[in-house]
């Protein structure tokens, strides 16, 4: 059977389209982007005494791109966390390390990038879990704070996935190792958003005894109030107690 010049010809030309299609893919950039991270999960640590905040421990998170390599002179480095802040930059040639601080509890979308001394740019995404633990503390009071949970993540991601109270309140002697107080009674309540106590758990406190309420509490998309009522009793009372906002394990994994 005769060959047929023109069908060749289209058969070259289809396959010439079709290489150039996937070669593309490969000229958008020239950037080879590669980011190492230990860690992309923390906690903030807040602390109070008495009701007023005594220090508060934010996240660092180090991104590392070293590793990053391009066809032209790499620039610029950096890391946008789309929580409303403009992104984190380092100068290529002072710095191969970007690093993010993390104040506000959630979970984040950070957007890793690399720009090339042509104004090429490549992209990855890096999704990081910031958590918020809160220690309370107040000595010698009948009439305690009652105290805020916001667990509405500022940045627009997900809700945590559950918020733990664990509450101890203490009943001194009142002269030390002598005793010679009575016993008190308290109530704690979790408030919402509408004022109604959603948990509730009434108890009685032995001089020289402490009391517990550990609750996991799973509806975290409203603010809630924590409250310690003072029903009955004469002695003053000692409460510590710490709460944690938690979310779901759906960080990138550490690469280092």
């Amino acid at each position: 059977m005769p060959i047929n010049p023109v069908a060749i010809l289209a058969v070259f030309l289809l396959s010439s389209t079709t290489v150039g299609c996937i070669s593309n893919s490969q000229e958008n950039s020239g950037i080879e982007l590669m980011v190492n991270y230990e860690y992309t999960n923390g906690t903030i640590v807040e602390t109070y005494v008495d009701g007023d905040l005594q220090s508060k421990s934010n996240v660092i998170l180090d991104f590392d791109f070293s590793i990053t390599r391009s066809e032209h002179k790499l620039v610029r480095f950096g890391i946008d966390p789309n929580d409303g802040r403009s992104p984190i930059l380092a100068e290529a040639e002072s710095s191969q390390t970007v690093s993010v601080e993390f104040s506000e509890h959630g979970i984040y979308q950070l957007d890793a990038f690399a720009i090339d001394q042509s104004g090429s740019k490549e992209n990855l995404t890096i999704t990081v879990r910031i958590e918020l633990n809160i220690v309370w503390n107040e000595d010698n009071t009948n009439e305690p704070i009652s105290f805020e949970i916001d667990s509405i993540p500022n940045n627009g991601g997900p809700y945590p996935l559950m918020i733990i109270i664990d509450s101890n309140v203490e009943n001194p002697h009142l002269i030390e190792n002598v005793g010679g107080g009575r016993e008190v009674e308290i109530t704690w309540r979790l408030f919402d958003e509408a004022e109604y106590a959603c948990l509730v758990r009434p108890t009685t406190v032995d001089e020289g005894e402490i009391a517990n309420w550990k609750v996991h509490h799973r509806i975290t998309n409203e603010i809630h109030d924590l409250r310690i009522s003072y029903d009955s009793g004469q002695d003053f009372i000692d409460i510590d107690q710490s709460i944690t906002i938690l979310y779901e394990e759906v960080e990138s994994p550490p690469n280092l």
